[in-house]
């Protein structure tokens, strides 16, 4: 009887520790596919034609980063499933919901930087340098 709950207290304790292990293991996982924004580069592009394209994808722009010449269209294609939009802060150009598989274009005829977001996810941010 006595060996019996012995067992039974090292079966228990090894279970517990396989729980732990496996936790950890998945929390470090975790950690490492997360990594904060601003350590990971945003992708940049440059569009050598007049006509660009950026993808809404993952709940993310790509690239985040775009520079065309003036007079370039730039068009955004939602890839997701979820709807986005595209909005500028000082209202240069704003989009209207885009749902998956729809488009946004616009112009960009002057040359600057131009930030934008998705109001509905805020959290997605781009950027479209215009030389």
């Amino acid at each position: 009887m006595r060996s019996f709950v012995a067992r039974r207290a090292l079966a228990a304790a090894a279970g517990v520790l396989l729980a732990l292990g496996a936790a950890g293991a998945f929390a470090e996982q975790q950690a490492t596919q997360q990594q904060p924004a601003a350590q990971q580069p945003a992708p940049q592009q440059v569009a050598a034609t007049n006509e660009a394209e950026i993808s809404i994808q993952s709940f993310q722009f790509v690239p985040a980063i775009l520079t065309v010449k003036a007079g370039t269209a730039v068009t955004w294609i939602n890839r997701d499933e979820e709807p986005h939009n595209v909005v500028s802060p000082d209202r240069v150009f704003r989009s209207k919901a885009i749902d998956g598989g729809e488009k946004f274009t616009t112009v960009f005829d002057k040359p600057g930087t131009y930030n934008y977001i998705c109001a509905v996810h805020p959290h997605m941010r781009g950027k479209i340098v215009v030389e």
